[in-house]
């Protein structure tokens, strides 16, 4: 049953923070008083377009530009020998064995993925640049591709960078190798099981957009983007251009979606900038449909071989993981850490698994850079440990519920260290099970599958027990790890005179209700109302430093960030009142807003008249600065662990081929909930995606390295009528180590949802002895695969 939203002047001050507030962005993005960077205008603005590749490999020969450059309303054409800055990409996370090929703004000798761009266009209009990009020849001589791991890995494969070195971009590997080679000498049972994880676009409802403005007098360089992170993409920004970073001003207005594809420095971006401080001019660019799908970093592309192994009584004694990852034509910023730390530290999954090694080989290919998309490693390890596990109860003939209840890390063992070097905050995995089997009426539908079967029709349930991790940290483990950046959260909290608060935090929404949910923290901790509460995130002119949006952190890092300010406000608070009451600070007790004396009740003073005392000055403690606010820094000590139990019943005609999701019950522990209807709108979001993958998404390129599925008309993205009625429930297991005891929901749905929906079919098929089926589920797909077992 959907969560009820409430009208904030409804909710007490006292209950503010756990209420399913009404979201405070909704209305400006319902009639269309939302800003997006598209909307930017400038007087004398001037617009860009790429000349982009078609090939996915091949060399670049003489690159004519004339014929462009003499079209009416075109100011000017960029090729690379036009730009005097270091124009490249950089890296964001380092591995030990990591090779790093230059990955430049503009190609120059040789293009390795189709969009790849070699030439920019600078017109008057959106229309003049599009066609001028196009009259830019360019001489190109095809080379052979190569677009998938296994492929790019293997003997002969035509190589992207150095001729010597192939295409192995590194090596990596984590775990006790000698130890669960043991477990497998020892084994009673072994499950062995190859799946491929498809290549995903992320296609956000927005494409990525700038708009550059440069001012000369002053030297500053002002960019609005669509940005996950403005902070991040200042500091690389300004490194590519070779721009003083102070004197670059980064701002994300709203963000039409993300889900990963916004977190990534492009060159698109540091484009724009150059073609606006080179032209003195600003500059647009907005990608088409067909950019994105050529250049936006795509997500997933893994293909795993892996092994399990049993004991006699059922239980999981080791497991084994091969996995080669597609990283596409360059590094991409953060995509050494997707395949190795942000996977390979999951495969424990939710079960106490005491011997696991993993090994990974990233491999260059001639798809556009992979990066971090929705959940970023942590989908494809849930997927690969949920789809084995079943694999396993069935080689063993028990049930898929029963196996996993009995290999769950047990509620008493928390914090729990898994094998794979990170140790789980806190967990109650059986209550999302059985909460999750209860709703769904588990036995009952057992009994209903087989009268179906007799009936010729082919019902399935499958389970998935996801565990992610959010909120990565701590900053000094993340370097230790090969990240090139720190990964707290800056915040500041200002208490005006009158008593409204405006808070600043480092974090950059695009979607998520960041305004509505922090403004509730906020509220909660200063007991002040929540409409007087302002959020100002995004825009590194306003907020000073902060490192983004992305991996599920926000209200983990960023809202922690938010309270640690506040409670810093708090106690100044407290010692201005003890002096004006004269009383002693640990006297002072602090409810919801108002101050008083221990047992003196009825000599109270609110924060908002402690605001305005505070800024008039006149009677303050002595040593005491005028003025309420207080600046943090907040560096997690741990990861967080949200987790849950998605369960879908679905119905498979096995002489068409045609799936119908039927149910679809998620229950997820999130810890404490903020504002539950928000929760519930993340889920609901993120197992859309989930069923996305599972049956109608993948990325498809033919042998010469061309995207076959460049549109929405190749590229099914789910829509609202493929998506049955969510049934949401959730359990909480608070966090023990932030503030709020929030986990983090963002990515949930995605990491959970493919493999209950590939595990349910797969059920539906048993009679036909189909165990698997490669995503996405197609029609054709399932058919071909119950003829082949037949």
């Amino acid at each position: 049953m959907s969560i009820e939203t409430i009208d904030a002047d409804e909710v007490p001050i006292e209950e503010v923070l756990g209420s399913a507030v009404k979201r405070r962005e909704d209305p400006s993005l319902i009639t269309g008083r939302a800003e997006y960077t598209d909307d930017i205008q400038r007087p004398n603005m001037l617009h860009m377009a790429a000349t982009r590749s078609p090939y996915g490999h091949a060399k670049v020969g003489d690159i004519d530009t004339s014929e462009a450059e003499a079209m009416d309303g075109v100011e000017a054409v960029f090729t690379a020998a036009d730009f005097d800055v270091p124009g490249e990409i950089p890296v964001g996370w380092l591995l030990e064995s990591l090779r790093t090929p230059p990955h430049p703004i503009l190609a120059s000798e040789r293009v390795r993925y189709q969009g790849d761009a070699v030439a920019v266009v600078v017109a008057d209009s959106r229309a003049v640049a599009a066609d001028a990009a196009q009259a830019v020849d360019v001489e190109y001589e095809q080379l052979d591709a190569v677009t998938s791991p296994g492929d790019a890995l293997a003997e002969g494969a035509p190589t992207l960078h150095d001729e010597d070195d192939g295409n192995v971009a590194f090596e990596w590997e984590l775990g006790d190798a000698e130890k669960t080679s043991a477990a497998f000498e020892d084994a009673d049972e072994i499950v062995d099981i190859d799946l491929v994880n498809q290549l995903l676009i992320s296609n956000p409802m927005e494409p990525r957009a700038t708009v550059a403005e440069y001012d000369a007098g002053s030297d500053d360089l002002r960019v609005h983007m669509t940005s996950q992170n403005p902070h991040l993409h200042r500091l690389l920004m300004s490194g590519v251009i070779d721009h003083p970073e102070q004197k670059l001003h980064v701002r994300a207005p709203d963000v039409g979606g993300g889900f990963g594809a916004k977190i990534h420095h492009y060159a698109d971006e540091a484009l724009t900038a150059l073609c606006a401080r080179e032209l003195e001019r600003p500059v647009k660019w907005v990608a088409t449909r067909t950019e994105g799908f050529q250049t936006d970093a795509p997500g997933r592309g893994h293909e795993t071989s892996a092994r399990m192994a049993l004991d006699a009584d059922g239980h999981i004694t080791g497991f084994e993981v091969d996995t080669k990852a597609n990283l596409g034509a360059y590094l991409s910023t953060f995509a050494p850490a997707v395949p190795t730390y942000l996977y390979g530290t999951l495969l424990s999954g939710q079960y106490d698994i005491p011997a696991i090694h993993v090994e990974v080989t990233g491999a260059f290919t001639n798809v556009p850079p992979v990066d971090a998309y929705r959940g970023a490693g942590r989908p494809e390890a849930s997927y690969l440990v949920e789809r084995i596990v079943t694999q396993a109860a069935r080689q063993i003939g028990e049930d898929p519920a029963e196996f996993r209840r009995k290999n769950f890390v047990d509620s008493d063992d928390f914090p729990y260290q898994t094998e794979v070097a990170v140790e789980y905050d806190s967990g109650d995995y059986e209550k999302t099970l059985d909460a999750a089997l209860d709703a769904i009426d588990y036995d009952a539908f057992r009994e209903e599958q087989e009268l179906a079967r007799e009936d010729g029709k082919y019902l399935g349930i499958g389970l998935s027990a996801y565990i992610e991790a959010c909120g990565l940290a701590p900053s000094e483990l993340a370097g230790q790890l090969g990240a090139q950046a720190g990964l707290w959260e800056s915040s500041l909290v200002r208490v005006h005179q009158s008593g409204t608060v405006t808070a600043y935090v480092g974090t950059s929404g695009h979607g998520q209700g960041h305004a509505t949910t922090f403004s509730q923290i906020v509220a909660d901790e200063l007991g002040i109302p929540y409409d007087d509460v302002e959020i100002v995130e995004g825009d590194t002119d306003e907020v000073p430093q902060g490192m983004g949006t992305y991996g599920s952190r926000s209200a983990a890092v960023g809202g922690s960030a938010l309270v640690e300010s506040a409670r810093k406000i708090v106690e100044k608070s407290r010692e201005i009142v003890a002096h004006q009451l004269e009383a002693d600070a640990e006297d002072v007790e602090f409810d919801h807003g108002t101050f008083h004396v221990a047992g003196a009740p009825e000599q109270s003073v609110g924060i908002q008249e402690v605001a305005g005392a505070a800024y008039l000055a006149h009677d303050l403690p002595d040593d005491m600065e005028p003025g309420l606010e207080a600046t943090s820094f907040y560096d997690p000590d741990n990861f967080v662990f949200p987790f849950g139990l998605h369960a879908a019943i679905v119905s498979v005609d096995p002489d068409s081929g045609e799936i119908e999701v039927e149910r679809y019950v998620a229950v997820d522990d999130v810890g404490n909930q903020i504002n539950p209807k928000i929760v519930e709108g993340q889920i609901h979001g993120g197992v859309a995606q989930g069923i996305g993958q599972a049956l109608y998404e993948g990325a498809q390129y033919d042998e010469n390295g061309t995207l076959l599925t460049g549109s929405l008309q190749d590229y099914t993205v789910p829509k609202a009528e493929q998506i049955p009625e969510l049934e949401t429930e959730s359990t909480v297991t608070p966090c023990p180590h932030n503030p709020l005891g929030v986990k983090g929901v963002g990515e949930a749905g995605t990491i959970a949802a493919p493999q209950a929906v590939v595990n349910a079919v797969t059920d539906a098929l048993q009679p036909f002895g189909v165990d698997d089926i490669e995503m996405p589920l197609t029609e054709e797909r399932v058919w071909r695969a119950v003829e082949e077992a037949k």
